[in-house]
């Protein structure tokens, strides 16, 4: 059930769009880049869900990934987390005060700063000094769009070490075709980039003596990771595998 008010126009209007960070369907890609790219840790935005009518996501910066959460509204109440708020008044209140939100993963985050739905631009733009026609052959129909999927993550894994078989925490990030991991998470430069186009399966691992353990298989080396939880560790495989198959698509 929408809430909604009306225009003297007589033209129903959402209680939402009073929302300055409300960013109607702004989809899941665009707005993990618009996060990654110009916000900062703890940035949010609300956005419209593809579950259905009334389904919000709340899409979150993170260190280097964007972490989505459902919103629901129904009867003019907003659900969140483990919370029913009876407006959208008490709802962005408590966004106000700064929550701090806990994953499945472990991972926490602290919601800082919305992200605006409109920010200031100039008005400025180049001038074509040269513009040749060349003759490809090629026309419309060749003009595929085409863009790497995001699919962002970021969490602590155990690694097993490649020579010394032993086990030690790194901090890993997901994002593009990139997973990588670093000694920990303050460090900027990363220990290892693993190119997920040269990946061949990523699948649960039943051979250590760990459990929540899974691994990718390179053509060089399978790498045996593990994770906190049964549901970390699938987390990280459905991601995982997905960026696979958009990588198995583009070829």
């Amino acid at each position: 059930m929408s809430v909604s008010s009306t225009r003297s126009s007589g033209e129903e209007i959402d209680e939402l769009e009073s929302v300055s960070w409300y960013h109607y369907d702004l989809s899941r890609h665009a707005a993990e880049a618009l996060l990654l790219s110009n916000g900062v840790d703890g940035n949010f935005l609300l956005r419209n869900s593809n579950k259905g009518p009334d389904c919000y996501a709340l899409s979150v910066r993170a260190k280097d990934s964007v972490k989505h959460f459902h919103v629901r509204r129904q009867f003019g109440k907003y659900s969140f987390g483990f919370n029913e708020f009876p407006s959208l008044q008490d709802f962005c209140s408590h966004l106000a005060n700064q929550p701090l939100l806990g994953s499945e993963t472990g991972n926490l985050i602290v919601l800082r700063f919305p992200y605006p739905r409109q920010v200031e631009e100039p008005s400025i733009y180049e001038t074509v000094c040269v513009h040749t026609v060349m003759q490809t052959g090629r026309h419309e129909n060749d003009l595929v769009p085409n863009a790497p999927a995001l699919g962002t993550k970021e969490g602590y894994l155990v690694k097993q070490g490649a020579i010394i078989k032993n086990w030690k925490q790194r901090w890993f990030t997901l994002n593009r075709n990139e997973l990588k991991y670093f000694k920990d998470k303050m460090f900027v430069e990363p220990i290892r980039t693993l190119d997920l186009t040269e990946c061949s399966a990523v699948q649960f691992d039943y051979s250590q003596e760990r459990v929540n353990c899974f691994c990718l298989v390179f053509p060089e080396r399978t790498f045996y990771l593990c994770a906190k939880s049964g549901a970390e560790a699938d987390e990280w495989i459905k991601i995982l595998r997905w960026k696979l198959s958009q990588i198995k698509k583009g070829r």
